[in-house]
């Protein structure tokens, strides 16, 4: 095979460098040329991720397809998103396998996006051994770092952590995402703080990169004024300056490019509470953020946790007075706390099948197609089933195009370990890695039959 034949497998930068040993500085500049340009013109597809979090495990019997092959009817609990069966892709059969320290809920969070297991710490869960934070960085703040390292797909924020109802602690069972070992991520539940966050404040910023810009000059007019050990001490000081400035200026780039995809900035009901009665409305109003920000491209990479692993919201709006974890304990033959989880785990799962349908209505900006097609939803739990704590049969249940996926079906992968589904997100994402948290379970590489 010769290189031009070679050149036209390499669909990333990253494949590119690879294969033909040059630097990656050197990539930017070769690719450009017309005669090894990948795809010449083209634009490259914008993919964006949300990774949705509901607690306490589900009820298998009326949540997975009764077989694999194409998605004909929905159990209970996924009939909200009947109306999208063409874009939804069930995932039986991938495990946290993930071992160690903390108990089963604790492990069930803290790894499932990160796929390593926790340092010892003094958080104790039940009769088991005390946990801290995970030791590995997770896969939305991987792929943030691998998004934001490159010019054409960085973004204003690069990633945007919703929540709602997530307890005001910080400990093992409310955090999922991990910018790193022992670096949880707080999610922001206050939508007025995330709207703040989104909206409130570019001016601040255009005043503080302009004043910047004035002490700078400011410096250098009387730095020949100094002592030689003075002058070290002021370079010093303006290379630090200069630092913020050019963070702030990138920042203030993002934002104008993120103004230039125009889109309404939403209207948020005033002076709703963070309190339980209020769930729904604050879901929706995160979500309709959220749908915002992807609009406009403020970042490509979410996580959106709703309340946290141990999670005890009481759904009086469904009728049920009962916390969701004490309820999620009960024996199967509860019949009455088994109606009560199926109706929780479809009010979830309406929640899911509202964000996508928000992005199935959006058309995407300035390309085909709605945003749905431009955005996977991987909905997931920290348990597989919440009265036996089991991480066995994880739920994943992915909506949308963005990952390229074959939608509209069923899969059993029947026991494989859930890194192996993180390798696979990677790939998808145009940055494929040799192993995701723990290596002991990478071995067998993605998972195959996806795409």
């Amino acid at each position: 095979m010769g290189k031009r034949e070679r050149l036209k497998e390499c669909h990333t930068r990253r494949e590119f460098v690879k294969r033909f040993g040059v630097s990656a500085a050197a990539a930017n500049l070769l690719m450009g040329l017309p005669s090894l340009s990948l795809g010449g013109t083209e634009k490259r597809r914008k993919q964006r991720l949300v990774f949705v979090f509901s607690p306490n495990g589900v009820i298998p019997a009326h949540f997975w397809p009764d077989q694999p092959g194409e998605h004909r009817e929905f159990k209970r609990i996924l009939q909200p998103l009947a109306d999208l069966r063409q874009h939804v892709l069930t995932l039986k059969g991938v495990c946290n396998k993930i071992k160690g320290d903390g108990d089963g809920h604790m492990r069930g969070i803290g790894c499932l996006l990160t796929g390593i297991e926790l340092f010892p710490g003094d958080i104790q869960g039940g009769s088991d051994t005390p946990a801290g934070w995970s030791m590995g960085i997770s896969i939305d703040q991987h792929l943030k770092n691998q998004l934001q390292a490159d010019p054409a797909t960085r973004t204003r924020f690069g990633s945007l952590e919703f929540g709602v109802m997530v307890p005001d602690r910080a400990d093992t069972w409310t955090r999922w995402s991990y910018a790193g070992p022992n670096q949880p991520v707080a999610p922001i539940d206050n939508p007025y703080e995330m709207f703040n966050k989104l909206y409130g404040q570019s001016r601040n910023r255009e005043i503080l990169a302009s004043v910047l810009d004035d002490v700078t000059e400011d410096f250098e007019r009387v730095k020949e004024l100094l002592s030689k050990e003075d002058r070290q001490l002021l370079e010093n000081h303006v290379d630090l300056v200069r630092g913020i400035e050019k963070e702030l200026q990138m920042e203030l780039e993002m934002a104008k490019r993120s103004e230039d995809n125009v889109h309404l900035v939403p209207d948020l009901p005033p002076n709703v509470d963070e309190e339980n009665d209020n769930m729904p409305l604050l879901t929706r109003m995160q979500m309709d953020l959220l749908v915002n920000s992807f609009l406009g491209d403020f970042a490509r990479i979410a996580t959106f946790q709703i309340t946290n692993s141990v999670g005890q919201p009481r759904m009086r709006w469904l009728g049920i007075d009962e916390g969701h974890h004490t309820l999620s304990h009960e024996p199967d033959s509860n019949e009455d706390a088994y109606e009560k989880l199926i109706k929780i785990n479809t009010w979830y799962c309406e929640q899911v099948a509202y964000l996508a349908k928000r992005l199935a209505e959006t058309p995407e900006p300035g390309g085909d197609g709605s945003m749905l097609d431009h955005t996977t939803i991987i909905w997931t739990n920290e348990l597989g089933k919440g009265n036996s704590h089991t991480r066995d049969n994880i739920p994943f249940v992915l909506v949308g195009g963005g990952l390229g996926f074959k939608t509209g079906r069923a899969l059993d992968f029947k026991n494989v370990p859930h890194n192996r589904l993180l390798m696979s997100i990677c790939e998808a994402m145009g940055h494929p890695t040799p192993s995701f948290g723990n290596p002991d379970y990478c071995t067998d590489g993605p998972l195959t039959g996806l795409a």
